[in-house]
């Protein structure tokens, strides 16, 4: 339903377009919210994007113009004048045009810098000197700053004076002399106060900061942690430099989940959506996972050529080499997205390492148990296969599903410890070990029971 009215009103928008009803078109557009009025002009022509973009109202111009594709951007920048330009930045809350500017050419930066007022484009520069992916990075210098003396009356007033121009105000910071944080007011405390109430008796104190340097996803994980709209950021020596708001928390979630995925499916990270990505881009994103995860899984091949003999004596083993590769790799894939996952979230960190590894065996044990009973079970009643192939192949299901789960559930906490990404330990490399350890368990069983 959703897809039928969007093919309806991409085609109402160019029916109008053609007619050249600018009026109704700034009607239907006054209408919509800036993020899908972006999804909408992904699907026109670019050619007209610069006079659709015209039609906007200013700050709904300037909220579009956020949501767009860095490609759309540049190209709407190339053809604006110096006055259309400066107009947008103007509209653009601080962390909002650095996110711009990070995805432009130098050239482009410049001119966007140039078009800034100097107070802004110091507070650009100021967050593009954070590391990358840090809090420093994603925050905002507009937020509204009190002082702990002030009354509530006073309080409300300078919000009404320098509220407009801030990204939030639902909450307020109060800081000392020094921009020293001491604690946070929302706006619906200051409205119930008593107006010669001073701020410092109703704030609420030992707020919840992060640093600068913090990672990203730790911020947004704290966001969510306390329930929060906003975390303020500090310097070390506590001063408040800027704020974190939800929605960054929830782009970066977005965007940390996304790269997770890639990463656990052996591909390079894009931050490109995938129709706008060229076939040579894809292929560049995955042809060298693929290459080496090829050639690691030559290792499997070199195990059977090595007991090529003892299969050619029992050929039945052969037949159930497949189950017992993938059975591992799903083993090991289970515990390796639980324990990612849950580093992700913070619930576990390197030192939990003895803890995660006896949860796990137990798991294993269970789990191998019951897969090798049924397994048993379906070798000798629908196989029918001598006693002895049933045992060794139930055997090393129990083997394999064990150390599959023990190698998915320690190697990401070891990468991690050692400072890696934990998704690049996912599922493409943890099944490639998992393949050659159960070959290894597999033949070692079948020599020393078959005696082949």
């Amino acid at each position: 339903m959703a897809m039928e009215k969007t093919i309806a009103l991409d085609a109402m928008i160019a029916s109008l377009l053609e007619e050249k009803k600018y009026n109704t078109l700034k009607d239907v557009f006054s209408t919509m919210n800036a993020a899908d009025i972006a999804a909408l002009f992904e699907d026109l022509p670019e050619t007209s994007l610069p006079l659709l973009f015209r039609l906007l109202p200013k700050e709904l111009a300037a909220d579009t113009f956020v949501e767009m594709e860095p490609e759309q951007q540049e190209m709407l920048i190339s053809g604006f004048s110096d006055a259309e330009l400066r107009a947008v930045v103007d509209e653009l809350y601080v962390d909002d045009a650095a996110d711009i500017v990070e995805e432009m050419p130098a050239n482009v930066v410049s001119r966007i810098l140039q078009q800034a007022d100097p107070e802004k484009r110091r507070m650009i520069n100021e967050i593009l000197h954070y590391p990358e992916d840090s809090a420093g990075s994603i925050m905002t210098t507009e937020y509204v700053s009190l002082q702990p003396h002030m009354t509530v009356a006073e309080a409300i007033r300078r919000i009404r004076r320098v509220g407009v121009d801030k990204e939030t105000i639902n909450t307020c910071f109060v800081v000392d002399g020094t921009r020293k944080l001491l604690g946070t007011l929302t706006i619906r405390t200051l409205i119930l106060a008593e107006e010669d109430t001073e701020l410092e008796e109703i704030m609420t104190p030992n707020t919840v900061s992060v640093m600068t340097t913090e990672d990203q996803e730790t911020v947004a994980g704290q966001l969510a942690k306390y329930d929060l709209t906003s975390i303020p950021v500090v310097d070390g020596e506590d001063r408040l430099v800027g704020i974190v708001t939800i929605d960054d928390a929830v782009d970066v979630l977005v965007e940390e989940a996304t790269e997770d995925i890639e990463k656990m499916a052996a591909i390079t990270p894009s931050d490109r959506p995938y129709l706008r990505t060229s076939v040579w881009e894809v292929w560049k994103q995955r042809i060298p996972w693929l290459l080496l995860l090829m050639i690691s899984a030559t290792f499997t091949g070199m195990i059977i050529t090595g007991f090529e003999d003892a299969l050619s004596k029992m050929v039945i083993l052969t037949a159930y080499i497949p189950m017992l590769m993938d059975t591992g790799g799903n083993s090991g894939s289970q515990a390796s997205v639980s324990v990612i996952r849950s580093l992700s979230l913070g619930e576990v960190e390197f030192g939990d390492v003895f803890r995660v590894l006896w949860k796990e065996l137990r798991v294993s044990i269970l789990c191998g148990l019951s897969l090798a009973l049924v397994g048993f079970g379906k070798l000798m009643l629908l196989d029918g296969v001598d006693v002895w192939v049933a045992l060794v192949v139930s055997g090393t299901l129990l083997l394999t599903v064990i150390a599959a789960k023990l190698i998915g559930c320690s190697l990401p906490l070891l990468a991690k410890k050692i400072g890696l990404d934990p998704a690049v330990c996912a599922s493409p490399f943890i099944t490639t070990m998992v393949d050659a350890l159960s070959l290894l368990i597999y033949f070692g069983i079948a020599t020393a029971v078959l005696h082949i």
